[in-house]
């Protein structure tokens, strides 16, 4: 992949190079439409089992494993990466487009409007799934506008945050281990550290998307006292400025 004049390939160019390897990754597309599937088939589950609890939304409920369905966008983003390093393509792409903090942003774009729009699509769906099979009138329906447009965007955040995360470590086992641990340790070990715990937990992924989705579960004592929009700002901060420095790195290593 190369220009007439010999200079690097421009953004678009690198984007369509992604997408191209994107598409013929059997790998990366189904990881990637599992991050839907799963929460629309959560939906049918919670409705059809009647294990919502009386002080759930309609919306919570039916969104009940988007917490999966987000684990799985960090682990695709993780592999857009991680994948290359172990098939050794990765030397192909460097090659094809020299500047290796564009080949990071054109992943990142990439990730971020194909599970934007994953996320968007699914969830809505799994809500008015949810709707239709729950009873009508029993359980408070929630707010799912705009929730839902920051649920997709937080799973956008979260691939890329997979993303930076496997640019860092360059091994598939380690960065899904790391993705999946960011995601779920905060909430499993926060009540460890006393009244830190809403500090600790309420950083993580999960706290935010349980926050957006209404559950009954988001206690300020459990997810902390940030907003849900406030929560996916901090994540997609933190997330960005991982991004930053897997970009910095990646620009100092020989691959």
């Amino acid at each position: 992949m190369s220009t007439p004049t010999g200079r690097s390939p421009g953004f678009r160019a690198a984007l369509a190079f992604e997408w191209t390897k994107f598409a013929t990754l059997r790998s990366t597309r189904w990881t990637t439409a599992a991050t839907g599937l799963v929460t629309m088939a959560g939906a049918v589950f919670v409705g059809v089992s009647g294990s919502l609890q009386p002080d759930d939304t309609v919306l919570g409920g039916s969104l009940t494993l988007s917490v999966v369905s987000l684990m799985i966008a960090g682990v695709a983003g993780a592999l857009t990466v991680c994948g290359e390093y172990a098939s050794g393509t990765v030397t192909s792409t460097l090659t094809a487009v020299p500047r290796r903090g564009r080949v990071l942003a054109a992943k990142a774009v990439l990730l971020t409007v194909l599970l934007y729009g994953i996320a968007l699509v699914s969830c809505t769906v799994a809500y008015l799934l949810g709707g239709a099979i729950l009873d009508d009138g029993k359980y408070a329906r929630g707010e799912p506008l705009p929730a839902l447009f920051g649920i997709a965007a937080l799973f956008a955040v979260v691939g890329v945050l997979g993303l930076a995360i496997g640019a860092l470590l360059r091994h598939s086992v380690g960065a899904v281990t790391t993705v999946v641990a960011l995601l779920l340790l905060p909430s499993l070990f926060g009540p460890l550290f006393g009244d830190a715990r809403r500090w600790i937990a309420g950083a993580s992924p999960t706290a935010a998307l349980e926050k957006l989705t209404q559950t009954s579960d988001a206690g300020p004592q459990a997810v902390g006292s940030l907003g849900a929009w406030p929560s996916l700002a901090l994540v997609a901060a933190y997330s960005t400025l991982l991004l930053a420095v897997a970009a910095r790195r990646l620009r100092g290593r020989d691959v």
